[in-house]
């Protein structure tokens, strides 16, 4: 079974050409955003760290300083070998804990610990070449940095009130009489913690954020939508009037069209065959009476007739000219105004070039169409005496160009509203072929100025040069 893909209408399409870009902007916003939040976050929660480990640090300093400062009395005066001085530093050493982890450790230059109050069963015991769990070189870093003359060491150390391991930051100074490492250490496990808690609070404000343009993007597009609807609902209203009002036009056009051929039938085309009737059957009469006179009413009879056929042809000139077809629109507009002069009496110039069929169907009948109309208008209305009719091709288009030196009328809007649908006709003419249509008055008359623009003129025979490179339309 085929199935078949809806197409999109004009309201999905208008959805559409209004959502997707301002998506693809949220989108791109978003992600802005959140490159810029992370990248922010991350800076300020590194900055955090390393303030923390900074003042851990100096905390450090600020201990063992202090420590050196209460064994200085025994460490100073007494020689290498003072075993006394030693024990006597070893305890006092023993006896500085601080806090609830917080002590002092000695090591030996071999390894030997030699006070760890907290984690006693360190004491006396050899720990070179001890590791943490990661093989982070512990006791040997502790001792080299201790030869230096001191430094700080980050490793996993047990904590003494839980047994379980935790990041320790430490520092550790030497005394090279005595061989000696003396150190502290913290552990930083609460500055992880804060960090990591630091970390989680600016995610949730990130995803907060986004949830903010989810909603913000959503209402966009409710609101986008719900105009789209309102739009679409209007417009197909406004299209519906519009296509009633034009359906009414035509409906006009086509009785008046109608009408004025019924009436040009019936005054003139009927009342001729009647004439041709009665002098027919007149003949008749006279020949049945051997009337001499007979032949002259035959005459008579076949002169009308041809008035007939003439008047036959007038009217389907009017309706669909065949010169305009065969010959063009400059012959037509000439048999049209010189038709117009012999019926109206009223004095009819035409200037023209020669198109040579230049102009496509649609303009050549527009523009006639319009000639016809304005002749019209002219004869019921203006009182002329004199109309002159140009026709000319220009780089930009076509113009026709009617002018007459009768009454004029008000060419405003509210003036020209009060007109019939001959000046709509002429202007939606113009319109659907994206020309224009200029009407104004002149002292004395009226002129019109119908142009169309360069894509309906035709280039000549044999000719490959784009239509913007055709001169005048000759």
């Amino acid at each position: 079974m085929m199935r078949l893909r809806p197409e999109l209408t004009y309201a999905r399409k208008l959805f559409l050409l209004a959502t997707l870009p301002l998506i693809l902007s949220v989108a791109a916003i978003a992600a802005v955003v959140a490159h810029q939040s992370n990248s922010m976050s991350d800076r300020e929660i590194a900055e955090l760290e390393e303030q923390i480990l900074t003042a851990k640090r100096q905390e450090l300093q600020n201990y063992l300083q202090l420590a050196r400062n209460s064994i200085t009395a025994d460490y100073s005066p007494a020689p290498p070998d003072d075993e006394a001085a030693k024990l006597k530093v070893t305890q006092t050493l023993a006896a500085m804990t601080y806090g609830t982890e917080g002590y002092f450790f000695v090591y030996e230059y071999d390894g030997t610990n030699l006070v760890a109050p907290r984690q006693t069963d360190l004491i006396t015991r050899n720990w070179a070449g001890l590791t943490d769990s990661e093989g982070t070189p512990v006791v040997d870093e502790l001792i080299r940095l201790a030869r230096q003359g001191g430094g700080y060491h980050d490793f996993l150390w047990p904590k003494p009130s839980t047994n379980e391991e935790a990041q320790m930051i430490s520092y550790v100074i030497g005394l090279q009489d005595w061989q000696w490492a003396i150190g502290t250490g913290v552990f930083i496990d609460d500055v992880l913690r804060s960090v990591a808690a630091a970390r989680a609070e600016v995610q949730t404000r990130v995803h907060r954020t986004f949830a903010y343009i989810g909603a913000i993007t959503m209402a966009a597009v409710l609101l986008v939508f719900m105009s789209g609807v309102t739009i679409t609902i209007r417009e197909r209203r406004l299209a519906d009037a519009k296509l009633k009002d034009l359906t009414q036009r035509i409906f006009d056009t086509q009785e008046e069209e109608r009408g004025r051929v019924a009436r040009e039938l019936h005054d003139g085309i009927s009342q001729i065959l009647v004439g041709v009737r009665y002098a027919m059957e007149l003949a008749r009469r006279q020949l049945k009476a051997g009337d001499p006179k007979a032949p002259a009413s035959l005459d008579r009879s076949f002169d009308m007739l041809g008035g007939a056929l003439t008047e036959v042809r007038r009217i389907s000139r009017d309706l669909r000219p065949g010169v305009l077809d065969d010959l063009g629109l400059g012959p037509a507009l000439q048999a049209l105004a010189e038709e117009f002069e012999k019926r109206t009496g009223i004095k009819t110039e035409l200037e023209t070039v020669v198109f040579r069929n230049r102009l496509d169907e649609e303009a050549r009948i527009a523009l006639f169409r319009i000639a016809q109309e304005a002749l019209t208008n002219i004869e019921r209305h203006a009182g002329a005496t004199e109309v002159s009719i140009k026709l000319a091709g220009h780089r930009t288009g076509a113009t026709l160009l009617i002018c007459d030196n009768g009454r004029g009328f008000d060419v405003s809007a509210r003036g020209m509203a009060g007109h019939g649908i001959g000046l709509r006709n002429m202007a939606e003419r113009m319109e659907q072929l994206d020309g224009t249509l200029k009407i104004t008055q002149r002292s004395p008359g009226t002129s019109i100025d119908a142009t169309v623009p360069l894509k309906h003129i035709l280039p000549p025979a044999g000719s490959n040069r784009p239509r913007s490179e055709i001169g005048n339309a000759r």
